[in-house]
């Protein structure tokens, strides 16, 4: 793709009246350097209907929109419900009874690169969550609703909405739906993608209020589908030997993301479960998303299993890699004292770019909640590691100082903090171009 201004944006009326559905499309690309007048594109706009009852009440269609604006309308009354062009506007086509309307589903599969602007509410994102056809639209939607969610929760508390928790539930016991799929589906945003979203409505993020309403929305979604979430955990236990392939891959995703959201409940029983499949895994990916659920949540059983997952893997490097990164990237108070401990571990061996990475990066990469520690914490810790390493390894220094290019999105408290340090790794003597570049670029000098 070109630069990211030129990226074409679809607007969209809508109109109902007598069992015709109208929309009007309406393209526009910004202006780029030396191109301040756009022409109009050929950009193919997959499209579908589901009725109120959540069935599709037109299969998807290909619309071509080839100026600047053009409609199209479907009858739905007629036997099969086709797009034809015509020239009234959506405008034209709206009634006072709304009942039978459809939702459109809008640009399925990602049938162009283009940005949509149309401003959906939570009813519509809610009801294409739980009955979309076209999976790529059925996620965005879940989505969109979910930061929506999360904003809301950040700003104002209050409750996760059942129509959320609903609309999940949905797509969770839907068995047509690839067990992949519905496992990335059910999965709750991150810290960083929330501040970036905060950032974009031109705000200043503040971690911990962030991670308390993610939190609340994973307990509510544990809580609220925790039968559903055990039947499903036990109906994609596999059998027989390991396999990587994709649907056994898939099996297992959507089994550890239920593991993952009963454990959010922190339930005696919930934790016995994850403990159980820690213990009897056959494979890394079960065992290993065992213990990370447990460790991330604070389970009592927690860190003797780290040290039973120590004891049987010290002979192999990745794997020690892992066992690092696992405690370095847990969302807890103490988590900054344990990844202080670790750096005297006999498996901590700083010069080598991989344990550092495991380690250091790890919790400056992927840790937003601790890196993020609201008295400076953790910056400090993170750019004393820095200082030492860059001398040995530039480039790995370099690159996990990119950690604190976010510093724009958060509270003016926590960006001075961060700015504290990284005039104290730019003025450190002998510092290499590597690392300069990266943090003189983020204090904008």
């Amino acid at each position: 793709g070109g630069p990211r201004g030129a990226t074409p944006r679809i607007s969209v009326a809508e109109g109902w009246a007598d069992g015709r559905y109208v929309l009007t499309l309406r393209q526009h690309t910004p202006p780029t350097p030396g191109q301040d007048e756009k022409q109009p594109l050929v950009i193919p706009v997959a499209v579908g209907l589901i009725g109120p009852n959540g069935e599709e009440a037109a299969p998807t269609q290909v619309l071509e929109l080839t100026e600047t604006e053009q409609s199209f309308a479907c009858d739905l009354a007629g036997p099969a419900p086709r797009w034809e062009p015509i020239k009234t506007p959506a405008g034209a086509w709206v009634a006072a009874d709304s009942s039978g309307k459809p939702v459109p589903s809008l640009l399925r599969g990602f049938s162009a690169p283009v940005i949509l602007e149309r401003e959906s509410g939570d009813e519509e994102c809610a009801f294409l969550l739980a009955h979309d056809t076209d999976p790529f639209n059925r996620w965005e939607a879940g989505r969109a609703y979910a930061i929506r969610i999360a904003l809301r929760l950040v700003d104002a508390g209050g409750e996760v909405p059942s129509a959320w928790l609903d609309g999940l539930r949905a797509v969770l016991s839907d068995e047509n739906l690839d067990p992949a799929f519905r496992a990335l589906a059910a999965e709750v945003p991150g810290i960083d993608e929330m501040s970036r979203e905060i950032a974009g409505c031109g705000r200043l993020a503040d971690p911990d209020a962030v991670h308390a309403a993610l939190t609340q929305m994973r307990r509510g979604l544990g809580g609220a589908l925790t039968s559903l979430l055990a039947e499903l955990y036990e109906a994609t236990t596999l059998g027989g030997p390991y396999s990587p392939d994709p649907p056994a891959a898939g099996q297992r995703a959507l089994r550890n993301r239920c593991l993952g959201l009963l454990c959010a409940t922190r339930t005696r029983e919930a934790f016995a479960r994850a403990e159980k499949q820690y213990r009897q895994a056959d494979n890394m990916t079960d065992s290993l998303a065992a213990l990370t659920v447990l460790v991330h949540e604070g389970a009592p059983v927690a860190d003797e299993l780290l040290t039973d997952f120590h004891d049987r893997w010290n002979h192999d490097p990745l794997v020690i890699d892992k066992w690092l990164a696992l405690q370095a990237s847990a969302p807890l108070p103490g988590t900054l004292d344990r990844v202080r401990e670790l750096t005297g571990h006999p498996a901590f061996d700083w010069r080598n770019p991989n344990r550092f990475r495991a380690l250091i990066g790890m919790l400056a990469e992927a840790n937003p909640l601790v890196f993020h520690t609201a008295d400076g914490s953790g910056y400090r810790f993170v750019a004393d590691w820095l200082l030492r390493l860059d001398a040995v390894n530039p480039q790995t220094a370099a690159r996990v100082a990119s950690a604190f290019e976010t510093l724009g999105r958060y509270d003016v408290a926590r960006q001075d903090l961060m700015r504290a340090e990284l005039d104290r790794i730019a003025g450190a003597k002998g510092l290499s171009r590597n690392t300069r570049e990266i943090v003189e670029r983020t204090l904008g000098r």
